[in-house]
């Protein structure tokens, strides 16, 4: 059985004590859920403190990049032993900022998900296509694409700890949104890259997250489809109340 993971990306917002604030509040509207998990992604420089407030409670945390390098000189970066050492479980890895605004390739995100691996972490990697894209009947295409690149070269028992997270560049930021039905229909072709790769088991223990422009309002629909195993909530996650009431379409 697959539990669903609602997982919120503060991106670059929030003061240090907005952090801690919205992860208080987030702690304690998740309090002993059992039907899904919750983890958050704050500003790396304020993981410290967020994980001093979440330390005892069911939401796990994590940062919203690595290199895939160790310690070094890499002035600005962070790296996977850093990240262990604040105590977090997952890293989103591969998103559609760091592709299209920093010019990520398949390539880069796939030596940062091995080197998390390496080093025990979760890696939540991200896949989508743009709407260009969309529109000229590509997504097929795109998704084959990155996730062969992104998530190349991984044993079973490695890509059996990774989380990926179908995001349309489309619909982030945007307010636009795929329908359950788009959504449902890339994470039923997802499934069934991983069947092809590996095996009908693991492709049916991968979680499959959607992000683009989650919020209240939509998640009951979208978290209902069969392969849609969680959400990657950017906006919305920077509102304990509105992060609460995604993981509540959780049935």
């Amino acid at each position: 059985m697959r539990i669903p993971l609602i997982a919120g990306n503060w991106k670059m917002n929030l003061t240090r004590a907005e952090c801690v604030d919205l992860a208080k509040a987030v702690a304690d509207g998740v309090g002993n859920a059992t039907n899904y998990e919750a983890a958050v992604f704050p500003p790396s420089l304020y993981v410290d403190a967020v994980a001093g407030v979440l330390k005892g409670s069911k939401v796990a945390w994590g940062t919203q990049n690595m290199v895939a390098e160790g310690p070094g000189a890499f002035t600005g970066e962070i790296c996977a032993p850093m990240l262990l050492d604040l105590g977090c479980t997952y890293v989103i890895l591969g998103h559609s900022e760091r592709r299209t605004l920093y010019g990520e390739t398949d390539e880069i995100v796939n030596k940062k998900t091995k080197a998390a691996l390496a080093a025990g972490l979760k890696p939540i990697v991200c896949v989508g296509e743009l709407l260009a894209e969309r529109q000229s009947g590509k997504t097929d295409e795109i998704i084959r694409k990155q996730f062969s690149g992104s998530l190349a070269g991984l044993s079973e028992a490695e890509f059996g700890k990774v989380v990926i997270a179908y995001e349309p560049v489309w619909a982030i930021g945007t307010g636009l949104t795929a329908t359950p039905q788009q959504a449902e229909e890339v994470h039923a072709g997802l499934r069934k890259l991983i069947a092809e790769r590996y095996n009908d088991t693991l492709s049916q223990t991968t979680r499959i997250l959607y992000g683009g422009s989650v919020k209240p309002s939509n998640a009951a629909e979208l978290l209902s489809q069969p392969n849609v195993d969680g959400a990657l909530v950017g906006g919305a996650s920077l509102k304990a109340a509105d992060f609460l009431g995604i993981a509540a379409g959780v049935k």
